[in-house]
């Protein structure tokens, strides 16, 4: 096959698009304008579709589900050929903190049962024997075995030499606009191609008309914690929790912890708010308090690629035109389900069933309505 494949976007979403098409046999042009700021970069890396669960989004969750099962054979082969992903499969400790929370979570486990997922609920002292060190206020909780997570900055690196590895031409530069064949940047300079992928995540509505009003970007500050000799070790199992209604999340990392997420409609503002430090690490410090003696090592903000009904736009734009984006909360999540899905749009295939509701053709039908 020798169709020349733009991929506009070096996230997690682009690269493992851009790995999967090249393998297959497109001539593939990757065009990144790297950012700290991008999902990818400050995700936590929790791969945890059952604990992201919310009533109402049961398209989302088996989305999930399943790129969560494709998730196993997706590191194993990345490892091969990029380099180790650090994927870990010690589950997720779900915590609540007071008596309205254990509601919450008592109603999740309800809704996730009668979706026909299973979650174990266990009470504080089975708590306290999966995640030693719990502060006092924690009371009950559930615990998904099931879930993965992955170390998302080894990842990028990985998907990055994989790309390498079969020959994808990478590009710098700012993308101005992308249209049929061709993706022009600021200077006037062009690219061109067969197809155009915008995998810009946050940045996609700047890329393309149709996309102007169907991503936006969702601030988020997270936090890396380092360990520091004598304080109390990571946990193994990722930590979700629920603090006086406030969501709060801590994954393990070999040298200490990442810690998020705030949740802001403010555009593409890039500051660290002090509020939004100052609650993570209150929050945190209530589920484990032994977290008061690592040290702060980063504190950055990201921008989730976010669309009006949560769900991935993934599909033809136009024709020569294609989208990967919107992903939310999922980007890492969902890599592995989004770049099967385009490889079978570009290989002439319709959408996977497991993926039509993704269809970016609803574009058009809300364009209309």
């Amino acid at each position: 096959m020798s169709e020349r494949v733009v991929i506009v976007g070096g996230g997690a979403i682009g690269l493992s698009c851009a790995w999967r098409a090249a393998a297959a046999g497109f001539a593939v042009r990757l065009i990144d304008e790297p950012s700290p700021r991008s999902g990818s970069w400050v995700a936590g890396g929790m791969l945890a579709p059952i604990t992201e669960a919310w009533p109402g989004e049961e398209s989302l969750l088996e989305l999930g589900s399943q790129s969560l099962a494709r998730w196993p054979a997706f590191a194993e082969r990345l490892s091969a050929e990029g380099g180790d992903v650090g994927l870990t499969a010690h589950g997720t400790v779900v915590a609540g903190t007071d008596s309205a929370d254990a509601e919450v979570l008592d109603m999740l486990a309800g809704h996730l049962a009668g979706v026909g997922r299973q979650v174990h609920e266990v009470d504080a002292a089975a708590l306290r024997e999966l995640i030693p060190g719990l502060g006092p206020s924690v009371r009950s909780g559930l615990f998904v075995p099931e879930d993965l997570a992955v170390d998302n900055r080894r990842l990028l690196t990985a998907l990055q030499e994989a790309c390498r590895v079969h020959n994808v031409l990478s590009h710098g530069g700012h993308v101005e606009r992308v249209e049929p064949g061709a993706v022009t940047f600021a200077d006037g300079s062009t690219v061109d191609g067969d197809v155009v992928i915008v995998a810009a995540g946050a940045w996609s509505a700047l890329l393309h008309p149709a996309l102007a009003t169907a991503v936006r970007p969702v601030k988020g500050e997270i936090l890396r914690l380092a360990h520091r000799p004598g304080a109390l070790p990571p946990p193994v199992h990722t930590v979700r929790a629920r603090v006086e209604g406030r969501a709060v999340y801590l994954v393990p990392r070999d040298d200490g912890l990442v810690l998020g997420a705030t949740q802001y409609e403010a555009g593409f503002d890039e500051g660290v708010k002090v509020s939004g430090v100052r609650d993570l690490l209150r929050d945190a410090e209530v589920v484990l308090p032994g977290l008061a003696e690592y040290s702060l090592a980063e504190a950055g903000v990201g921008f989730r690629a976010t669309s009006a009904d949560n769900l991935p736009l993934i599909g033809w734009v136009e024709p020569g035109v294609m989208v990967a984006s919107g992903h939310h909360r999922n980007g890492l999540l969902l890599a592995p389900l989004t770049a099967d899905a385009v490889l079978d749009l570009l290989q002439g295939n319709e959408l996977p069933d497991v993926a039509r509701p993704t269809d970016a053709a609803r574009l058009n039908k809300e364009r209309t309505a």
